[in-house]
């Protein structure tokens, strides 16, 4: 698959790497719809994409909602003319320990159950109904080839106070490897790229002190830039013989 060919809808397309996907996508010549919840932001993609060569329709969207995911995959496919890419990359944070004691009252604090279920819900349910609804699409409509691009994170080896966060996006290499040998008989290949720390909106709001303390684990001793993950994404659509395996774009980061 070649770029210029492609038809790909991104989620959580509003902001950060996602927009970075979404405007380096039609900058080479691809249609492309994403979704967001910010309609602000939306706007401000949609007009920043004004003069690429690839056109660029955003829809608003929960993808932890059946429905709405069902009538984004619709409503994009119409927008493009068909669709045959989907980027993963919606997701949210809600950090906690999983018990933490207070050191002068001796409370105890527990990552509460709603916390874990909003990342849940959004990190890796949103993929699965994505996937899903994008697959039941192209294999009713004879679309072939196609992929699927999740976007998960060095945090799915284990980090301390994400439990939600890691066990999602550990969960979607886990799916992206499986998807890959179902979906290979309809022309459908996966892949996931799982970043290091990358300068984007939520990680330039770290205190200075707490990102210097993240940045001692890189080798490369600095972030990654969103365009720099885009560079795996654009790899997994292009190479024709790669499916079902994750690339780590971390920088040599292990936590």
């Amino acid at each position: 698959m070649q770029i210029q060919d492609m038809k790909v809808l991104v989620t959580g397309g509003g902001q950060g790497m996602g927009r970075c996907f979404v405007l380096s996508l039609a900058g080479e010549g691809a249609d492309v719809s994403f979704c967001d919840l910010n309609e602000e932001a939306i706007a401000e993609v949609e007009s920043a994409a004004a003069d690429l060569p690839g056109s660029v329709k955003g829809f608003s969207c929960d993808v932890s909602k059946e429905e709405q995911v069902q009538k984004l995959i619709a409503d994009a496919a119409e927008a493009m003319g068909g669709l045959n890419g989907l980027i993963n990359n919606a997701g949210i944070i809600r950090d906690g320990l999983l018990v933490k004691k207070d050191r002068e009252t001796g409370a105890l604090k527990s990552l509460s159950l709603r916390k874990w279920q909003q990342v849940i819900d959004v990190n890796l349910t949103g993929p699965f109904l994505c996937t899903r609804t994008f697959a039941e699409h192209c294999i009713a409509s004879g679309t072939n080839p196609a992929c699927v691009v999740s976007i998960s994170s060095i945090s799915r080896h284990g980090n301390m106070g994400q439990s939600n966060y890691s066990a999602a996006k550990a969960g979607l290499i886990a799916d992206t490897k499986l998807w890959g040998g179902e979906l290979a008989r309809y022309g459908i290949r996966t892949g996931a790229v799982a970043p290091g720390p990358v300068r984007t909106p939520i990680l330039e709001q770290m205190p200075p002190k707490a990102l210097e303390g993240m940045l001692r684990m890189v080798p490369l001793r600095r972030t990654a830039e969103p365009e720099e993950i885009y560079m795996a994404v654009k790899f997994i659509f292009e190479c024709d013989f790669f499916t079902g395996r994750c690339i780590d774009v971390d920088g040599g980061m292990s936590i």
